[in-house]
C-alpha cells in the first residue's frame, strides 16, 4: 500500500493540473465533446492535441463522437442498474475523490524564495551545462602516419581546408568522407584521451601530437567548444521551485499515510 501511494504521489506530482473550463469541439445528442475528453483519450502518449495537423484532429474527434455514441447507447440498455456497474462507479469515485483532494493539497505547497535560493547554492553541480564541442579528426592506424599528417598541416597555409583533404584522402574513420567532421558533441561521449585533448586546444587548433586511443591514433581539429558552466539562478529558479514543491508534497503526503495508519484498524488478509 506504501509503494502504491508513493507511485500516486510520484506521478501526480509530475503532472499535477487543476480542473479548468472545458472547450467545446462537438456535441452529441445535447451532450458535448469536450477538451477534457480529448485529453483523456491522449493520456499517456506524450502528444498535444493543439500541436496535431488538422486530418489527425477530426480524427481524434471523430473516435471521441463514436465513443459518445456507444456511451449512449450502453445507458440507454439499463446498464446502470447491473452490480458490476455500481461497483465500478464506486471505485471510479473513489479514485476521482483521491485525486481531487491530492491537487488541492498539492496545490497549498509552496516554495520560498529563500528555500529555492539555498537549494541552488547547496545543489550548483546539478545545473551545470556540459563541455561541448565542434571538431573534426583524422583517425590513422599508426603514430607514424598521424606525424606525417600534423607535418603537413605545420606547412599548410589554409589548415581547416588542407585538414579536410587530408581527412578524406587518410583517414579511416566513418567520418572520412565528410572532411573528417564529427559534429557538436558532449566531451564526456568521447573516450577520455580524445575528449582531453580536444578540450585543451582553441578554437581553429589542431593536435600537435598524436592522440592515441583504443581506436588507433587521432589528429584533432577544434572547430568550436563550449566550456562547462553553472547555469545563473534566474534560469533555474522554475525547475527548482517544482523540485521543491514535489519534496514537500512527497514527504506530506508520506507523513500523512503514516499518521492515517496510527489512526486506522487495518486488517490484512
Amino acid at each position: 500500500m506504501r509503494k502504491t501511494i508513493l507511485s500516486i504521489v510520484t506521478a501526480f506530482a509530475l503532472t499535477a493540473t487543476t480542473l479548468s473550463a472545458a472547450e467545446t469541439f462537438a456535441s452529441v445528442n445535447g451532450e458535448d465533446v469536450t477538451s477534457q475528453d480529448v485529453a483523456q483519450l491522449l493520456r499517456g502518449q506524450n502528444v498535444q492535441f493543439e500541436n496535431l495537423p488538422k486530418e489527425t484532429k477530426d480524427k481524434v474527434i471523430s473516435q471521441l463522437i463514436e465513443k459518445k455514441l456507444l456511451t449512449q447507447k450502453a445507458v440507454k440498455s439499463g446498464i446502470e442498474k447491473e452490480e458490476k456497474y455500481k461497483d465500478a462507479l464506486s471505485k471510479i469515485k473513489e479514485d476521482l475523490a483521491l485525486e481531487l483532494w491530492m491537487q488541492n493539497e498539492y496545490a497549498k505547497v509552496k516554495a520560498t524564495d529563500a528555500e529555492e535560493k539555498s537549494f541552488y547554492d547547496k545543489n550548483k553541480e546539478k545545473f551545470k551545462t556540459p563541455d561541448t564541442l565542434e571538431a573534426s579528426h583524422i583517425l590513422v592506424k599508426t603514430e607514424k602516419e598521424a606525424n606525417d599528417i600534423i607535418a603537413k598541416l605545420n606547412i599548410a597555409k589554409n589548415k581547416k581546408g588542407s585538414f579536410e583533404e587530408l581527412a578524406k584522402k587518410f583517414s579511416i574513420g566513418p567520418t572520412k568522407t565528410k572532411g573528417g567532421y564529427l559534429g557538436k558533441f558532449q566531451a564526456k561521449q568521447m573516450v577520455p584521451e580524445f575528449s582531453k585533448a580536444a578540450l585543451a586546444l582553441k578554437k581553429g587548433e589542431y593536435t600537435k601530437k598524436p592522440v592515441k586511443t583504443q581506436f588507433g591514433y587521432h589528429v584533432i581539429y577544434l572547430e568550436n567548444k563550449e566550456v562547462s558552466q553553472i547555469l545563473p539562478f534566474d534560469k533555474v529558479k522554475a525547475n527548482i521551485a517544482k523540485m521543491i514543491v514535489q519534496e514537500k508534497y512527497g514527504k506530506m503526503i508520506k507523513e500523512e499515510v503514516e499518521k492515517l495508519k496510527k489512526d486506522a484498524k487495518i486488517i490484512i488478509k
